[in-house]
């Protein structure tokens, strides 16, 4: 048996920092997003394929690595079943070890354009103005997420424009610089999906985007996007009721370089974390973590270029929105309503979802100090269709109904609200 080692692969694992075990988890979790079951894969498996021992994977693991790896089976050097797999020249004994990665890790992006366009010598070369092309889809998208969030068709057309990055790296030739560029915008699509999945409480597909989500995001590099996913499973987890969990991949978001690069990341992650603070009920956890966040964004460049997703943050809204959560969850009344005044301030127009979001806490603060009426007037301005259509607002507003009806001693009152949610059609 042939078992001429399979060097494209160990050059691609090797620029794209992966062990072979490593290589087997990211795979297994693709399987498992392909056909509903984990693959089966270990390290000793993907040895197997360096070594030449498997030449043509079976077909869901096949597809899974190069969902993964955006390279087709052969650009990878496997050889299907059938076909002669030629022997490269033995290297010189004195070969600069850079050089040789730097030829091999060259092949794949020649193999994989070939494999591409069948019967052509000269596929056609990607560069960043295709990059750019999906960077502007992908403000698109954050622009509807703004408005509409958590949206079943935000997340299919943004996991829809991810899988169309990672085609053009299927189908055309680019350097390494942009081949990193069009995983991180790959990575950014997946993480809008795995965003609007949170949103709309569809959190078993959430987790699913994110695992594909972080898997693109180590082929790329980029620490923002890193920084983004991370950030998005603590908020994941912390919806879902699982603060130890919210912690931890918190703590990975807040631990990242960028966080030491750029203060406003790091903010960014101090406040995320004092809203799952909140949900421990750690009064001193979250002020720390709260002090914490407005140092950082004290000391942030606000002249620097951050991605898109940032606006919020750089607004200082975001900072007051978790703030806002956090003191909520502790039963802070008076400094949450504090902190969703300036958060209605500071929240841009265009921001509808999380404008509907802040008004039902503040209602909800108000109602925490007595306020009953003011608090029903308060929720009664979240607009008709942000409150229908979007989960999680949906979800608040019957929560405020609750606390309503258990808490005011004023029938009216409580009629008042109970007839205007059930024209609005957010009675539990």
């Amino acid at each position: 048996m042939d078992t001429t080692r399979n060097a494209v692969l160990e050059a691609w694992m090797t620029e794209h920092a992966y062990s072979s075990n490593s290589l087997a988890d990211a795979v297994n979790l693709a399987v498992e997003r392909l056909t509903g079951r984990p693959g089966g894969l270990d390290g000793s498996s993907i040895r197997g394929w360096k070594a030449g021992r498997v030449t043509w994977p079976k077909s869901a693991t096949r597809k899974a690595l190069e969902d993964i790896s955006g390279l087709t089976a052969i650009a990878l050097g496997f050889v299907p079943r059938g076909r002669v797999l030629s022997t490269p020249a033995p290297p010189q004994q004195q070969e600069d070890p850079d050089m040789k990665r730097r030829t091999l890790v060259g092949g794949i992006a020649a193999a994989a354009a070939t494999v591409a366009v069948p019967g052509t010598s000269s596929p056609r070369r990607i560069g960043m103005s295709d990059v750019d092309r999906l960077q502007k889809r992908f403000a698109e998208l954050i622009a509807s997420d703004h408005r509409h969030g958590g949206q079943l068709g935000i997340e299919q057309r943004a996991a829809a424009l991810a899988n169309e990055a990672l085609n053009l790296q299927n189908t055309h030739s680019a350097t390494e610089r942009v081949r990193s560029s069009l995983y991180a915008s790959a990575a950014a699509f997946r993480s809008s999906a795995m965003w609007a999945a949170i949103d709309g409480r569809r959190f078993d597909d959430a987790k699913v985007h994110m695992r594909e989500a972080q898997a693109l995001a180590e082929m790329s590099g980029d620490q923002a996007i890193k920084f983004r996913i991370w950030s998005h499973a603590g908020t994941m987890y912390r919806h879902m009721g699982r603060p130890a969990e919210a912690i931890a991949a918190n703590d990975v978001a807040r631990n990242l370089r960028i966080t030491r690069r750029d203060p406003l990341f790091a903010c960014l992650g101090h406040a995320r974390q004092a809203a799952t603070y909140g949900l421990t009920g750690d009064n001193m956890a979250v002020r720390r973590a709260l002090g914490c966040a407005r140092d950082a964004f004290d000391h942030a460049d606000q002249s620097l270029s951050r991605p898109m997703w940032m606006t919020a943050a750089r607004d200082g809204a975001e900072f007051e929105t978790l703030a806002l959560a956090a003191h909520l969850r502790l039963g802070n009344f008076e400094q949450a309503e504090t902190h969703a005044h300036r958060s209605l301030t500071l929240l841009r127009p265009q921001m509808q979802r999380d404008r509907a979001i802040n008004t039902t806490r503040l209602a909800a603060a108000q109602l925490g100090q007595g306020d009953v009426e003011l608090a029903i007037v308060t929720a009664m301005k979240v607009p008709s269709d942000v409150a229908t259509q979007h989960a999680r607002v949906t979800r608040m507003l019957q929560d405020f109904g609750a606390a309503l009806r258990t808490t005011a001693s004023s029938r009216t009152l409580v009629e008042t609200w109970t007839e205007h949610a059930a024209v609005r059609g957010i009675t539990a």
